[in-house]
């Protein structure tokens, strides 16, 4: 976490839809002298707008897609720093930076039933760390690749790295938790859960009371009612989702009604990834959508899979002040960010995936 807000980022990034959803903190208190408001309403109006903007002050949130260690396992031990290396200046010049771990962090287990079973050692979250990136969500359809046991493990893997994860737990409470922090006296609040669970899976996987697992998006009220409990407690509630359907560019319409039920029960930024390809970001109320940041620190193997880059969100309490988009290329498993030519085409052609979302820039 970086208290530096977007310095080292903002040369290498496009600012889409930078505005002012409401009024500055000073504007109402101006506003009631002109008009002799009385005292107590006007105590009243800055009182609500302040629980919506928190502390009044700006926070930067940066966000990557998928990463797992399968094609750089080998960088781990010798050189963690240099598997997220090119992408950390945008990383580390935000407050606060997440990606999805998209494998167990364990070496002992049994492998699930499944096509394709992910684990890596503990180093993982020195490699997270160095890179600049604060906490992960791990709820996703890789997360309890090696069981319960995998579970076990990878939690106290992060908890001996002091490595703060979400959508996961040894009970459905602590799956559903968010992860909190102060920034700047804002409250800020930070979910994970997963749409996307194999059909055999879903059962074993989904936390309960007592049940260890995943946070699942599919029980859908449990998950609305984790936002709005973390609304009610904070200036900024983020989501970050696993979902969507593998190399398709455009939201499905369960991804378009789950999003607007979630920001219709407190959500002001909601993430997406799994599709392992890139989709569109943008508007939706007030609040800032982005359907999928495709891989991030993955085997990529085609055009598509290897387009990747940061999202970083500026939120002011509920209102979104900006976001920025700074393109990458990954190679080797590793995303390297792109300049000159390749940076502008980039921005350009995630800005066109919008015209399939919905939402607005």
């Amino acid at each position: 976490m970086s208290a530096v807000v977007l310095i080292g980022a903002a040369a290498s990034v496009a600012v889409y839809g930078s505005r002012s959803d409401g009024p500055s903190l000073a504007e109402p208190v101006a506003a009631a002298a002109q008009t002799a408001v009385p005292a107590a309403e006007r105590r009243a109006a800055a009182s609500l707008l302040r629980s919506k903007l928190g502390s009044g002050k700006a926070v930067t949130l940066a966000f990557g897609g998928d990463v797992n260690f399968e094609t750089t396992g080998y960088l781990l031990e010798s050189s963690p720093e240099k598997v997220l290396g090119s992408v950390s200046p945008v990383l580390r010049a935000a407050d606060i930076a997440m990606v999805n771990l998209e494998t167990t962090v364990t070496g002992r287990g049994t492998p699930a039933p499944k096509a394709f079973v992910y684990r890596a050692p503990t180093s993982a979250f020195a490699a997270l760390r160095s890179a600049g990136v604060d906490v992960a969500t791990e709820a996703n359809n890789h997360g309890m690749d090696y069981g319960v046991v995998g579970l076990e493990d990878s939690l106290a893997a992060a908890h001996a790295a002091r490595f703060p994860v979400v959508g996961i737990g040894l009970n459905g409470a602590r799956a559903y938790a968010p992860y909190r922090v102060m920034v700047r006296g804002q409250r800020i609040a930070i979910i994970g859960a997963t749409q996307v669970l194999d059909d055999n899976l879903i059962s074993e996987w989904t936390a309960g009371p007592g049940k260890p697992g995943l946070a699942s998006a599919k029980d859908e009220p449990r998950l609305i009612r984790a936002v709005r409990q973390a609304r009610a407690t904070s200036d900024t509630v983020v989501v970050y989702l696993h979902w969507g359907i593998e190399l398709q560019s455009c939201p499905s319409e369960d991804q378009r009604r789950l999003a607007a039920a979630l920001v219709a029960a407190g959500a002001d930024v909601v993430i997406g990834s799994h599709a392992h390809v890139l989709l569109g970001a943008g508007r939706l109320e007030k609040a800032l959508v982005s359907y999928g940041l495709g891989n991030f620190a993955f085997g990529a193997f085609r055009t598509a899979t290897s387009q990747s880059g940061v999202l970083t969100v500026t939120v002011t309490g509920r209102r979104i002040d900006g976001y920025r988009w700074s393109p990458a290329q990954i190679s080797g498993g590793v995303p390297y960010l792109l300049d000159g030519s390749a940076r502008a085409e980039g921005i350009r052609a995630w800005g066109s995936l919008r015209a399939c979302t919905g939402l607005s820039r």
